[in-house]
């Protein structure tokens, strides 16, 4: 018999060792290319173009009847694009409870809250109201976790944006505590509900569930849950038939601004981050204001202008960029 190389282990383990490390490693881009650009525009034009949407909904359908339409087309346009793709749903029973309070803070309140409060404000407002949810994020974080706690410059982000729903719903509460100022409070609310919703999202990731499982449970959670709620308050069916228009934006709003909205957001977060995905948020409100001002004969106040820059520029300081951008040209030019 041949005598055994006693070096011929080590070299088997080192060719093992090479090959495995000659596959790409996914890696998430800091600085977007021209691809996610174009995700984030697309996704930008879908949620602004949400807010137009629920404006024609709930002129004609109750807006409790209207979030459980909206998450049960959803529900089943998700369930579709999974079986197509021929995925698994890995959802274990122990996670249903956690998912149905997802489902509650991320889809039935604050769809029900931006509902009833567009039946009072205009699509364009309730969209730079909606653009604080990052603002409220950081301060959700840093009160929750113990990995994402609040530096300087996110405070200094937080002050700006909550300085500019000062002075959004400022004037509203000063004059008299109406109902348009109690729509613009439902707004913040809702935003509010996004931020807990992100944060007690954060469970799902360690328990290894995919986003898209996650997003698909927690409509199906939000369409059962929304259906008595519905039933006992709504009572649709002593209402009209809504005209065609009412049945196609909330087709729109379930097949295009929920179900595919969703699949491209998580798409950009895995290749661009969540960083990157959360400038949505600046471009939303440009949109909804265009399609209002064109289309449903909206106008803003000069103080929703003023209201929407400071929120834009808290969020520019809870970024980073811009600053750490200006801090490296300031050594250039003094060179």
């Amino acid at each position: 018999m041949k005598p055994a190389d006693p070096h011929a282990f080590d070299r088997k383990h080192a060719e093992a060792v090479d090959v495995r490390d000659t596959y790409p490693a996914p890696v998430i881009r800091a600085q977007m290319n021209q691809g996610d650009w174009l995700v984030l525009l697309l996704l930008a034009l879908i949620w602004g173009c949400a807010f137009f949407f629920i404006d024609i909904a709930v002129r004609h359908v109750p807006p409790l009847t209207y979030v459980w339409l909206r998450l049960t087309i959803g529900a089943a346009g998700l369930w579709s694009y999974v079986l197509i793709r021929g995925e698994r749903m890995n959802l274990p029973r122990q996670v249903w409870g956690s998912i149905l309070l997802l489902a509650l803070l991320n889809n039935a309140l604050p769809f029900a809250l931006f509902g009833w409060s567009q039946t009072h404000i205009a699509s364009g407002l309730a969209s730079i109201l909606n653009a604080t949810t990052p603002i409220w994020g950081v301060v959700v974080a840093h009160l929750l976790t113990h990995d994402e706690r609040m530096s300087p410059r996110k405070a200094a982000g937080v002050l700006l944006g909550f300085g500019g729903v000062a002075v959004m719903i400022g004037p509203s509460l000063l004059s008299s505590l109406g109902t348009s100022a109690l729509a613009e409070i439902a707004c913040v609310v809702a935003s509010l509900s996004y931020a807990l919703a992100a944060v007690w999202a954060r469970r799902f990731k360690r328990l290894g569930i995919s986003p898209l499982s996650v997003t698909t449970g927690q409509l199906t959670a939000g369409a059962l849950m929304m259906l008595p709620v519905s039933m006992l308050f709504d009572r649709p069916w002593s209402h009209a038939l809504p005209p065609l228009s009412a049945w196609a934006a909330i087709g729109a709003l379930a097949l295009l601004c929920t179900a595919l909205g969703y699949v491209l957001y998580f798409r950009l977060i895995e290749r661009a981050g969540a960083t990157n995905a959360l400038l949505v948020t600046l471009l939303v409100p440009p949109v909804a204001i265009l399609l209002g001002g064109l289309f449903l004969g909206e106008t803003l106040a000069p103080q929703d202008f003023g209201g929407l820059a400071l929120i834009a520029l808290g969020l520019a300081a809870i970024d980073g960029r811009v600053l750490s951008r200006v801090g490296r040209l300031r050594p250039r030019r003094a060179a």
